[in-house]
């Protein structure tokens, strides 16, 4: 294999690659219609639950990413995706959705300070797998 060349992996059906192009295209007239259509503010019943659920949610997703590091499971990667995305969605929404002043500063500083480092370990785990599991997990099992 030449040194620029990806390896080679199992492709997915054709419908999966053009369902997923059609989905990418169509979310961009979608999201210039929302940014005209939806409303600056909005206030929602279930705001606490909506946080509370997707906060359970990526607690449950650290626990099975750390579970999956520990065991050096083939799930690493795929999990330390899934929470490395979730922290940056918590990040992003935490900042737009705060008031300005204080509250504001305070989901800046989460952001800056846990959820997006913690985000970047995920993206290096995913990145590199097996360094990760040889640095950490491997020296512990002897």
């Amino acid at each position: 294999m030449r040194e620029f060349e990806e390896p080679l992996v199992e492709r997915p059906a054709r419908w999966v690659t053009v369902l997923l192009a059609l989905v990418a295209a169509g979310l961009v007239p979608w999201t210039l219609y929302l940014t005209f259509a939806l409303p600056s503010r909005h206030v929602t019943f279930h705001y606490d639950l909506a946080w509370v659920g997707f906060d359970l949610a990526l607690a449950a997703s650290f626990a099975a990413t750390a579970w999956a590091a520990f065991r050096g499971s083939q799930w690493l990667v795929a999990l330390a995706a899934v929470t490395g995305t979730m922290l940056v969605c918590d990040a992003w929404f935490d900042v737009v959705t705060s008031q300005s002043g204080g509250e504001m500063w305070e989901a800046v500083a989460e952001a800056a300070l846990a959820e997006l480092p913690l985000a970047a370990l995920c993206a290096f785990i995913v990145y590199d797998a097996e360094t990760f599991l040889a640095a950490t997990v491997n020296r512990f099992r002897r």
